[in-house]
């Protein structure tokens, strides 16, 4: 897993104001983009452990941003707002789409229509 932190010095793209929170969605759609698989998580949560845990099983490698450690709250809100919901994490991008949070994730996996996202975003070779 290669592990990343989001500082608030690289927060540029886009910053608004709704209801008084400072939202930094250009910010999540950026970092969404730059690797195949991308999950906004906490490091002591544990469904965010279990959907780490589902892509490595796999063999996948995702970029990992832990948003407790460094200042990941206005990042945090951008994804509540994305998402409409208060607890969002974790969240998947996969080939700089949103897949969701947990249950979109492991309904995906269970359909069948999650190994092709990989592929087709050069996450899985298989």
């Amino acid at each position: 897993m290669q592990y990343q932190t989001a500082e608030s010095s690289s927060w540029g793209a886009y910053r608004g104001s709704i209801g008084g929170a400072t939202v930094a969605l250009g910010t999540v759609e950026r970092l969404a983009a730059e690797n195949a698989v991308v999950i906004f998580s906490k490091s002591g949560c544990c469904m965010c452990h279990a959907i780490k845990r589902l892509f490595c099983g796999m063999g996948v490698n995702p970029t990992v941003y832990e948003l407790d450690q460094n200042n990941g709250s206005d990042l945090e809100k951008a994804l509540m707002l994305l998402l409409a919901s208060p607890n969002p994490l974790p969240v998947v991008f996969i080939g700089g789409k949103l897949v969701g949070t947990m249950d979109r994730v492991m309904a995906s996996h269970i359909n069948g229509s999650l190994v092709p996202l990989l592929k087709q975003a050069g996450a899985l070779w298989l």
